[in-house]
């Protein structure tokens, strides 16, 4: 599985960075990408999570420093097991994005604000097991950022609530 995960993003890498840069480059209004993210420093005894990214540029913003707001959908997922106990949590979120408009336009950094659904499901062999598993609605504090490698491809970075302490990944433009 693993294996196939990486074939699969150098693969997409490869692709993407023989095409020839476009127009402009960086984040944007209308620009839309979608990537894959490792977690790294998880809660508990989780030490990865995989998960994905997915987001918009919906907004130019003016009258707040000419930033750019986006919408971003992500999903993880990450377990951790512990003697006869297994936990295991698929986190659901979604923020909206403060992109600063910078002169580079390789770099976007973004700050955002969200709510998240945390699926919790865990397994022990003891009476009252089945009260383990529990969801829950959570808010996303998030700092982040792209670096374009060229106009389709993207290295990504965020800090902040969700699957893990630091996600790192990269991202593809989908339009």
């Amino acid at each position: 599985m693993m294996r196939s995960l990486v074939g699969f993003v150098l693969l997409v890498t490869g692709a993407c960075l023989s095409v020839q840069p476009a127009a402009a480059q960086g984040f944007q209004v209308g620009y839309t990408d979608i990537g894959p993210t490792i977690g790294i420093g998880g809660i508990g005894s989780a030490s990865v999570s995989f998960g994905g990214r997915f987001e918009r540029g919906i907004k130019d913003l003016p009258s707040l420093g000419d930033g750019v707001l986006g919408i971003m959908v992500g999903v993880d997922y990450y377990s951790w097991s512990a003697s006869q106990y297994k936990w295991s949590y698929i986190p659901i979120g979604a923020t909206a994005n403060y992109h600063f408009n910078i002169e580079n336009e390789k770099i976007d950094p973004f700050l955002g604000l969200g709510l998240g659904y945390s699926i919790i499901s865990c397994d022990w062999p003891g009476i009252g097991a089945n009260l383990c598993s529990n969801s829950a609605l959570y808010f996303i504090g998030r700092a982040g950022g792209r670096y374009f490698i060229n106009p389709r491809l993207a290295l990504y970075g965020d800090v902040g609530a969700g699957a893990a302490t630091l996600n790192v990944g990269v991202t593809f433009k989908l339009q």
